[in-house]
Formats: C-alpha cells, structure tokens, sequence
C-alpha cells in the first residue's frame, strides 16, 4: 500500500534519484533540503516514514532525529537513516538516535524498498499491501477485496481502511483521537463523532456474515478488533 514518504536529503540528484524509485514503486513523495523546511513540512501532516541524510546544513540529521524523538506528536514515525558513514560506531551511534534503520551510500534502489517495506510493516503494517486474516475476514490491500467467511463485502474507502488498521493492530483499545489520526490522516479535523458513524457502516456491513462483533466497543476507551469477537 502506498505510504506517504519524506526524503530529507541536501543533495538535488541524490533527492531526485530516491524521489524517482519511490514514486515508481507507488509511494508519495515529500521532499526537503534541510531540517528547517522538513520540520515545516512535518508540521503540516505527519509522514508514513522518513528517509533522513546524516549530514545536512544546519541542522543535521542526528540532531534532527533526536529532536523528531523527543516530540510526543513525532515519536513513532519510522526513521531510515541515509549516510556515507559506514563504519559499525557511526551505525550504532544512528541507531541509539532512535533511527529505525541505516543504509550506507551508496545503495541500490532495490535495497533502499526492501528496507522501507520492511520498516513499514514492522511500524505501520496497514501500510503494507500483506493480506490480514483473521476470525473469519480476509482482507486484501492490493486488490481491495474483503471477505466474511468466504462472502464477498463490499466497504466504503474509509470504512476499508478503518478495518484494516483495527485488523492490522488487533487486541488494541484505539481512541476517536487515535484513530482519526491512523485512518483519516493527522491534521484533518473532522469530530469525533465521525468515528462512531463510520464504525456503525462497518458493523452494517457485517452483520450478515454475524462479523460484526469481531469490532467492539470498549466504553470510555474506544474501539478494537479482537478475533475471539467476545
């Protein structure tokens, strides 16, 4: 599944050749020179991932992650470290960071999508396109094609994407808040409530297959998909 990428690189042919592969593999393309304006283009919505060059102007990419760490709102988005240093010290000092990953300049466009598949679905699995089974539903990313014990459902965008972030995180109590941010994207605002109307479109759509209680509510918390649908 596409995932909305930053490329934080100073160098325009390098920024250009990643940009390039990761656009031909379906990926969205963010792209910054340097920490200020990738901390810009951050604030303005939050990526799926970011590819981060080690050594920036002003700035640099150490610094930068250390600080992406720090802040509560851009903890958890997967960080792959981009960089000529590739001596084990320079790696692990990437690492403790908190870099997700590391890959040495210079790398082979098939590397650099292993790596960031591998990143994502360790990280953020719904934005793999791996088929998710689980108490009797079957999802597929790719095809967009769901089934309910081997009947076919049909599901509104959202409502797809809704389930295949509860099924992808299963036994997890997730908030209004925390999912709008995951399925409709951070910094959309929309209520709350929208939530609640487009778990009710879900529920609907598998009442027949007696699905729907595989979606439960857990009052004052939210929401979680648990395959025992106890």
């Amino acid at each position: 599944m596409p995932a909305n990428i930053l490329v934080i690189e100073d160098e325009p042919a390098i920024q250009a050749l990643i940009a390039t592969n990761l656009r031909r593999a379906g990926h969205v393309v963010i792209a910054a020179l340097d920490a200020e304006i990738a901390l810009a283009k951050i604030n303005e919505a939050l990526p799926d991932l970011i590819l981060l060059d080690w050594m920036l102007p002003g700035m640099s990419g150490l610094d930068l992650a250390r600080r992406l760490r720090a802040d509560t709102r851009t903890r958890g988005v997967p960080i792959i470290m981009l960089t000529a240093k590739g001596e084990e010290r320079d790696k692990v000092m990437g690492l403790e960071t908190g870099a997700d990953d590391y890959i040495t300049k210079p790398f082979s466009p098939r590397e650099l999508l292993a790596r960031i598949q591998a990143v994502l679905r360790r990280g953020r699995p719904q934005a793999t396109e791996d088929t998710v089974e689980a108490g009797g539903l079957r999802l597929d990313p790719a095809s967009h094609r769901i089934t309910a014990n081997g009947t076919p459902v049909t599901l509104g965008p959202t409502e797809f994407r809704l389930l295949h972030f509860l099924m992808t995180h299963p036994e997890r109590v997730h908030s209004r808040d925390q999912l709008l941010d995951q399925v409709w994207g951070d910094h959309v605002f929309v209520e709350e409530r929208t939530v609640d109307v487009h778990i009710r479109r879900l529920r609907a759509a598998l009442e027949a297959s007696s699905l729907d209680r595989l979606v439960q509510t857990v009052r004052g918390s939210g929401y979680r998909f648990s395959a025992e649908g106890g």
